[in-house]
């Protein structure tokens, strides 16, 4: 059993305290991510490819499949030829 007593027993007053909370985790978070694609964006346009292929990373989100685009995007990118190396 759950002890809500500082709550005043009430499961809701708990969430509605935990909600500034999730709310910076949140923000947090998209934070992380942004930083992610902005991260990928620089390497792609590094190695001479568009740096948009970066946002195939946000296929992430999709539930149960989503991680495979950024593992394919990823071996993908160490096993091609780069543009950049060619120059």
């Amino acid at each position: 059993m759950q002890d809500y007593s500082q709550y005043g027993g009430d499961p809701a007053a708990m969430m509605q305290a935990m909600g500034p909370f999730m709310a910076v985790f949140a923000i947090v978070g998209i934070a992380l991510f942004a930083f992610y694609i902005f991260l990928w964006w620089k390497i792609f346009a590094k190695a001479g490819h568009n740096g948009a292929l970066s946002l195939l990373n946000l296929a992430i989100i999709i539930p149960l499949i989503g991680w495979i685009v950024p593992l394919v995007l990823t071996i993908w990118f160490a096993f091609s030829d780069w543009p950049a190396l060619k120059k």
